[in-house]
């Protein structure tokens, strides 16, 4: 990666879209590295990304697609976004195809699998990365309603997609599930997100024991600070324009710097990991 990326410095100000819009954001998330050379590690697989529309997932859907594979873009209304990712995968030469659907509710995650498999008539990796996160002062400030839509959207979803897409997986095919630095650290202000996230590590511990003799691999990534859509509709003031700052690199990451430790999961060089999670936050350690 030829980038170079220099300490962030970020406007004060909340958008009032969540989990919010790309090309709303400034600066711009970086999510492309244009100088990047693929060798075909994903040539003829086929790929599902949830929130692959911007910020982590569009980085991800693009490197898919510039290493070969089919990528289907599961989002949740952000259009615009949506439209963008899919025109860069074009671009590039890749195939792409949108999927706009809910997926805190199982039958549309059903639905999502077998739209896939009717494509492309397979699918080979599973990249459960949409979430939302909203920010709260203590726990009596989190509504029912918002911890229990918070689960459903970024771990019930999970378990739905997961469930309904195990039938078409095969040896050599893998699940990548989107952690969080908070779920070992935790968030005073992100209770039930560092909860899911929490969740979400001991899902993909428990589900790669689980397929392992079916030869399927099942990985997490931990992303710290990144700046993406999400980041920029949760905070604001001088949270948001010191994001990142707290880590020893004292910068935010990009979603560019995230995406190749999903092309490593997914890649035949992760061959003989499964169970594991890769940290991608700025150098702060969390042992786990």
């Amino acid at each position: 990666m030829n980038l170079v990326f220099k300490k962030s410095i970020f406007p004060p100000i909340k958008q009032n879209t969540h989990p919010g819009i790309e090309e709303n954001m400034y600066p711009k998330p970086i999510y492309d590295d244009k100088n990047y050379i693929a060798t075909g590690k994903l040539k003829d697989k086929v790929a599902i990304i949830t929130g692959g529309d911007s910020g982590i997932g569009r980085a991800v859907s693009i490197l898919y697609a510039k290493e070969g594979a089919k990528v289907a873009i599961v989002y949740l209304k952000e259009d615009t976004d949506a439209l963008k990712t899919k025109a860069e995968i074009e671009k590039y030469g890749g195939h792409c195809i949108l999927i706009r659907s809910d997926i805190s509710v199982a039958k549309n995650c059903v639905k999502i699998i077998k739209t896939v498999v009717k494509k492309w008539n397979k699918i080979n990796i599973l990249v459960n990365n949409a979430a939302v996160q909203h920010k709260s002062k203590a726990l009596d400030k989190i509504s029912n309603f918002q911890m229990e839509r918070t689960f459903k959207i970024n771990f019930f979803s999970m378990f739905y997609l997961t469930k309904a897409a195990l039938p078409y997986l095969k040896k050599g095919d893998c699940i990548i599930n989107t952690g969080s630095v908070v779920a070992y650290k935790g968030h005073k202000n992100l209770i039930d997100y560092s909860s899911t996230k929490g969740s979400v590590v001991t899902f993909t511990r428990s589900m790669a024991l689980s397929v392992a003799g079916k030869g399927i691999r099942v990985n997490c990534v931990a992303p710290g600070p990144i700046w993406t859509p999400l980041t920029a509709s949760t905070f604001s003031g001088v949270k948001l324009s010191l994001f990142g700052k707290q880590t020893p690199l004292k910068r935010a990451g990009e979603p560019v710097e995230v995406a190749p430790s999903y092309l490593f999961l997914a890649s035949n060089d992760s061959s003989y990991i499964s169970g594991e999670t890769i940290h991608i936050n700025g150098g702060e350690i969390v042992n786990g």
